[in-house]
């Protein structure tokens, strides 16, 4: 069965050249040109991804991204964002967007960044992680215990909501406490080697964790260590 993707984009003529193009690799396409029905029918129908404007009509691809997620709706959404935008990018990455397409942009990077992103939801990034999924593991580092199999995080018995991939990030980091991984390795396990993005992608989602994680920053937090990457410190109590 052909994968579904929505396109939510004013653009008659990008949104026309979207459809073409990923009906031509075999999905099934859906477009919606408006943000409230896009919103409408990408909350009330299931999708293997979909492609989020920005600046739309109604409302904005940030209100519907904020929306979905608050919903707990984890379909993969690429965010599509004006050239030179970076506060959008950087945006639509802490409100839960999976990746980000640039306009103008070509064919072929299109298609190589929803190929990324669905073969990471597949499970791509999950093997490469070594994530265990078996009922009842856990990984408790002094207040922090985390549940892999549930995307479950609590810090002195209190839970923290964390986004899919904050949730990888922190995992990856708690696996190896104490030592020092490199922005590259972070990139390559979570977002997988074929990940088109910059490594401002990993520096956004660390900041993000370091902000939840104020919970409780005496027991635990993420340092950064200048040219290289980041580490997990836990002080147990």
């Amino acid at each position: 069965m052909a994968q579904r993707l929505l396109v939510i984009e004013d653009e008659p003529t990008l949104s026309r050249l979207l459809s073409y193009n990923l009906t031509q690799e075999g999905f099934n396409v859906t477009v919606e040109e408006h943000g409230t029905s896009g919103y409408e029918r990408a909350s009330k129908e299931t999708f293997d991804l979909i492609l989020l404007d920005v600046m739309l009509p109604g409302m904005n691809g940030f209100d519907i991204l904020e929306k979905l997620r608050q919903q707990g709706i984890k379909t993969p959404i690429i965010i599509l964002t004006a050239k030179n935008a970076e506060e959008e990018v950087v945006q639509g990455l802490k409100m839960g967007a999976d990746d980000y397409i640039t306009k103008p942009f070509g064919v072929s990077e299109l298609l190589a960044r929803v190929s990324a992103v669905m073969r990471r939801v597949s499970g791509h990034s999950e093997e490469a992680a070594g994530v265990s999924v078996d009922k009842g593991n856990v990984i408790i580092l002094g207040q922090l215990e985390i549940y892999p199999d549930k995307y479950e995080v609590k810090l002195g018995g209190q839970n923290i909501n964390l986004r899919p991939k904050e949730f990888e990030v922190l995992l990856y980091l708690a696996r190896k406490p104490g030592v020092v991984l490199s922005r590259d390795d972070l990139m390559n396990v979570v977002w997988g080697f074929d990940y088109i993005g910059g490594q401002r992608t990993v520096d956004v989602h660390v900041s993000s964790l370091r902000k939840k994680l104020e919970l409780d920053p005496d027991s635990v937090f993420i340092d950064s260590i200048r040219g290289v990457g980041y580490k997990l410190v836990v002080n147990p109590k």
